[in-house]
């Protein structure tokens, strides 16, 4: 199996990074993202009631814990149904070839991976147990915090730990300070996710702005799908704190020493910092249509970042832009 090949249609800007990585880090980086992926496709896979998808995600982390056996028959009838892509079919189909990838890597990356994906996973049962049906949003800024470490803020700990043990000379940051800042730079990117598909989040009944700050503002989660004016001020502080949490993975990148390795992690920085562009100058508008970077402008942002391999006095700069 060909895992980039797999990446390819269901994550390009996370496909470019990957193909960018030497090999020693390319290939548990590609599996584990592999199956962060697949179990994400089984969680939203809405034509299917919650309780089977639950069943087959808990069977999933069950199996990528190496205490359960091969599940690919069972992830058949998430195949083909609505809203899957070409690309989710192709995840779904390989499951049990992933997970076979995971079982050929060295001791140390199945550990990682294990741990990681113990995480996720966790946070992905968790979304799927916390909506009912109508609309309702998280209770308050801390568990909207814990949500965007659980699925994101763990990948940025996993990345340090895995290129901290493969990568020479790495980095002359302590492990802790590069821990921490890869932490705020995952969450970050998830806050870029969960505010560019915030309108559809809502039409689905998912509200992740916290039900304490509307409240505040005399607003409730039905209220925010009508884009209110008085919903902006709250809008703008998850924008403001998303951009804080990229500003860290500028940092981090900043610091990483082999060009390779810098410019593959600087990547989802730039286009996440260019999607928060769009997003405030579509203000409220972004709640009823979805902002995305163009394909043909990302292809720029990782032309031009590879040809200069990401140049520490270049990333400092756009740093200071920030």
């Amino acid at each position: 199996m060909n895992e980039l090949e797999l990446l390819k249609p269901v994550s390009r800007s996370f496909y470019m990074s990957i193909r960018l990585l030497p090999k020693a880090l390319r290939e548990p980086v590609a599996v584990a993202y592999l199956l962060a992926r697949t179990s994400d496709t089984i969680a939203d896979g809405s034509a299917v009631d919650v309780e089977k998808r639950i069943e087959l995600l808990d069977r999933f982390a069950r199996s990528i814990a190496g205490k359960e056996e091969a599940m690919g028959d069972d992830l058949a009838q998430l195949r083909g149904s609505p809203g899957k892509t070409d690309g989710e079919n192709a995840l779904l189909g390989s499951a049990d070839k992933i997970l076979q990838s995971l079982q050929n890597l060295s001791p140390e990356d199945q550990r990682d991976i294990r741990e990681l994906l113990t995480i996720i996973t966790r946070g992905q049962r968790e979304d799927l147990t916390r909506w009912h049906g109508q609309l309702t949003a998280l209770a308050n800024a801390e568990e909207l915090r814990k949500y965007t470490y659980l699925v994101a803020g763990c990948v940025g700990e996993f990345w340090t730990r895995v290129c901290f043990r493969k990568v020479q000379s790495f980095t002359a940051r302590m492990e802790a300070d590069m821990l921490e800042l890869g932490r705020k730079y995952g969450r970050g990117l998830q806050l870029v996710n969960i505010l560019r598909d915030a309108g559809s989040d809502l039409r689905a009944g998912r509200c992740y702005f916290p039900e304490e700050e509307l409240r505040v503002a005399n607003l409730s989660p039905d209220d925010l799908l009508n884009a209110p004016a008085e919903f902006l001020p709250i809008y703008q502080r998850w924008i403001a704190e998303a951009r804080a949490g990229l500003d860290a993975g500028l940092e981090y990148s900043i610091a990483i020493n082999p060009p390779r390795v810098r410019v593959a992690t600087v990547l989802p920085s730039m286009i996440g910092v260019r999607t928060l562009s769009l997003i405030e100058e579509s203000g409220l508008e972004a709640l009823r249509t979805r902002v995305k970077v163009p394909r043909s402008e990302v292809r720029g942002m990782i032309a031009s970042t590879t040809i200069t391999l990401a140049s520490q006095s270049r990333l400092r700069k756009a740093r200071a832009k920030l």
